[in-house]
């Protein structure tokens, strides 16, 4: 299954890091804007080619440090089919530097269109006689809050394709609670979601005993990080909320197992803009987001011994 690639990343990078790529121009240094602009305009063009200088640079720093990329598909959106093609190019270029692709798209919708969906990501689509991957990720991350049916295409792409996903469960922001901690019958929503994945995921523990289908758990609510941990032994956590959002690595330290395994920590904002903090105008774009992906990973070390 494809969270043994993961952990086997995370092990040999003892970093348990994923960098979100979630770039808005002006999150992108002003060197970098002012060589797009020029060549292109203000337009979304030319906003999409800084993303991809931008991006492109990011991983090129970051490849041997962290284990893993995350772009959340809706930064590329706004921009049209100008960041789709980055977002493509993104994907593309994590691969050939040996990155785990986790795409964020968060997507939920009945059977058929679900199958498209899982298509889309993680499978092929079928052109005449020829199959043709679109985007080809590793891992996307899925609302099942429509029911297990509309998560079951991904599941079997997964099988098929050896691939994986994530599942909402308890996410990160302050509204969650809204719904994810009422209770329903005897659980409350975020456990019935875990309990979905473990579920999904049964019978296709790999390596390191973790099944195909796993689960969101932000940093910002330790306690219930730590519950699902127990509650879901089988369930890889893909751990959201670090660094801008206040989680911290004394919080995520919950999401592992006893070997220091089992989970994943995005951080998007503290490794992309930490160029906003040296004073330099962005010109160390990359030696300041490497150094923030390397404080992150020993911040974390010094909780999580990955074994």
């Amino acid at each position: 299954m494809s969270f043994d690639s993961l952990q086997e990343k995370i092990i040999q990078k003892k970093n348990p890091a994923v960098a979100g790529l979630d770039p808005r121009p002006e999150q992108i240094p002003p060197h970098i804007l002012k060589e797009a602009y020029g060549r292109y305009g203000e337009t979304l063009e030319g906003a999409a080619q800084a993303v991809w200088q931008f991006n492109q640079g990011l991983m090129d720093a970051l490849c041997d440090v962290v284990p893993a990329v995350k772009p959340q598909a809706a930064y590329y959106e706004r921009l049209g089919w100008h960041g789709m093609a980055v977002l493509e190019r993104t994907i593309a270029y994590a691969k050939e530097k040996g990155l785990f692709v986790i795409a964020d798209i968060k997507r939920g919708d009945i059977g058929s269109t679900a199958q498209a969906y899982a298509d889309a990501w993680l499978g092929e689509t079928q052109v005449g006689g020829a199959a043709h991957a679109a985007f080809g990720v590793d891992c996307v991350t899925l609302n099942g809050y429509m029911g297990s049916d509309t998560v079951e295409p991904f599941v079997e792409t997964c099988k098929r394709y050896g691939k994986c996903l994530f599942l909402l469960a308890k996410t990160s922001n302050p509204g969650s609670g809204e719904l994810q901690n009422l209770t329903a019958g005897e659980k409350k929503v975020y456990q019935l979601l875990g309990d979905m994945a473990e579920k999904l995921g049964a019978d296709t523990q790999g390596k390191y005993g973790y099944g195909l289908a796993g689960a969101v758990t932000g940093a910002t609510y330790p306690e219930e990080l730590s519950e699902l941990r127990a509650r879901l032994p089988h369930t890889f956590f893909l751990v959201p909320g670090y660094g801008a959002q206040g989680g911290t690595a004394q919080d995520v330290q919950h999401a592992f197992d006893n070997h220091g395994r089992g989970a994943i920590v995005n951080a998007s904002r503290s490794i992309m803009c930490a160029w906003q903090k040296t004073g330099r105008d962005g010109l160390d774009y990359q030696e300041a987001a490497r150094a923030a992906a390397e404080e992150m990973r020993d911040a974390i070390g010094a909780y999580v011994t990955i074994r």
